[in-house]
């Protein structure tokens, strides 16, 4: 991909509240870095590999792309620690003293660290990097640090993955999963927070990705982000957003698409709402139901924990008709954001959107588009799969297929420019009974030009 949509991954992590990203085991763009500098993204990048260390050759080479890294990314203030390990490798003193030998000679004001997934792993590095995947949904969120490194002092601690596998949640997964996936992710966070020993923790991962039949799912992807491949969020990435303050943006978000038979027993018994704000009023049918603060019970950690909702179940006879529900979100005793939901919620419109509007003539260049469909309430249908066709006219094209189908209620794709200026017209269609038609213009301007 090129610079513009290298940069656009930065920015997506940014703008939902991160502040670290893990490079995991290959080079990054230097167009993303460039990014992450310009923004206040920090970086921990490190050396090539997974798991496999070869015979002293391999580990020369290695210490090539170490001493590769180092010389052409040092500039980059966003980087924060290097790093010296081939990820989730095993102990190899003579290697790993050499590697951090090589770090600190080119780089003496930058610590080094070593993605590890074995606990008492010797340490070599300034940083004890480990990916601590022992939350199951019951077992602490954390393991301790004198519990994982075997060491009796306290020393720099970094857990560089969590989740990830242990809970692959689709972007069109049920309701329960989806709540499950959003709360683990907050629990892992809440326990950092709690934890002084923990000086921070990354997740895994950003985004899905394309895998092999020994690791992925039956699609063979990996269903690990908070994010589907497009970039499209899932509700966990929700919690992270949610830990913005709310002067900066006020967040709104319950996990819950609002079908009275999504749950087990009909019955929504509880919600999970993930909020800055200090309280959240909740209606049924226009009526208030309750006034929801934090759940600072189970998230103590958490500057902004989620607002628990209970007691719906009162609403679950048969009989009963299902209510439209309305949810407000107050700061400083002024509300500040709404969330409707319709008891019946059909297909309304698509939203098609342009990450940039603007392309840059005579070099390669892209842009994302998202296609998302919506009920009158301007939500996502999460389980609307309908089929869209994509046409593009002009100096640019698709990458990838021109007809496909939503997935989860939305769906995303690039389109590319050529070596001419001119106007790029995209036409999105969604084919379904009810046929609906959006028209973009992007712009492929020269140098001069840009806006």
């Amino acid at each position: 991909m090129p610079a513009r949509v290298q940069k656009k991954d930065a920015d997506i992590l940014k703008e939902y509240g991160l502040n670290l990203v893990r490079g995991s085991h290959y080079p990054q763009s230097r167009h993303f870095l460039d990014r992450c500098d310009e923004i206040g993204l920090m970086v921990y990048p490190e050396i090539p590999g997974w798991q496999h260390m070869g015979d002293e050759d391999w580990q020369e080479v290695s210490c090539e792309h170490l001493t590769s890294m180092i010389n052409h990314d040092y500039n980059h203030p966003s980087i924060m620690l290097w790093g010296v390990r081939i990820n989730e490798s095993l102990d190899n003193h003579d290697f790993y003293i050499k590697t951090n030998a090589i770090a600190h000679a080119l780089d003496k004001s930058r610590p080094t660290g070593g993605v590890r997934s074995r606990e008492n792993s010797e340490f070599l590095e300034d940083v004890f990097t480990m990916n601590d995947f022992h939350h199951d949904g019951t077992r602490s969120a954390l393991r301790g640090q004198h519990r994982i490194t075997g060491l009796a002092e306290k020393v720099p601690y970094v857990v560089t993955e969590y989740c990830g596998h242990m809970y692959p949640t689709k972007k069109y997964a049920t309701e329960e999963r989806q709540n499950e996936h959003a709360l683990r992710h907050l629990r892992v966070v809440d326990a950092s927070r709690i934890d002084n020993d923990v000086s921070g923790v990354v997740g895994w991962c950003a985004f899905d990705y394309n895998t092999h039949q020994d690791f992925g799912s039956g699609d063979k992807i990996c269903h690990h982000g908070v994010f589907d491949m497009y970039r499209l969020p899932k509700w966990a990435v929700y919690g992270y957003r949610s830990q913005k303050d709310p002067s900066i943006e006020p967040v709104l978000e319950p996990l819950t698409v609002w079908g009275k038979g999504e749950k087990d027993g009909a019955s929504i018994e509880t919600l999970n709402v993930m909020t800055n704000c200090d309280y959240v009023e909740f209606y049924l049918g226009g009526k208030l139901f309750g006034k929801y603060f934090p759940n600072k019970d189970d998230f103590k950690g958490l500057k902004y924990p989620p607002v628990k909702i209970t007691g719906i179940s009162t609403y679950e006879d048969w009989g009963f008709e299902w209510p439209d529900s309305l949810f407000k979100g107050f700061v400083n005793g002024k509300e500040v954001i709404t969330k409707k939901f319709s008891a019946s919620c059909f297909l309304q419109d698509i939203e098609v959107q342009a990450d940039d509007l603007e392309l840059t003539a005579g070099d390669f260049d892209a842009t994302r588009i998202t296609v998302k469909a919506v009920d009158k309430n301007k939500n996502k249908l999460m389980f609307f799969n309908g089929v869209v066709n994509i046409k593009v006219s002009g100096p640019g094209s698709v990458i990838g297929d021109e007809t496909v189908a939503l997935m989860g209620g939305d769906i995303a794709f690039w389109v590319q420019n050529t070596q001419e200026k001119g106007d790029i017209n995209v036409e999105v269609t969604l084919l379904n009974n009810k046929v609906i038609t959006k028209k973009l213009r992007i712009k492929s301007l020269g140098l001069g030009e840009m806006g």
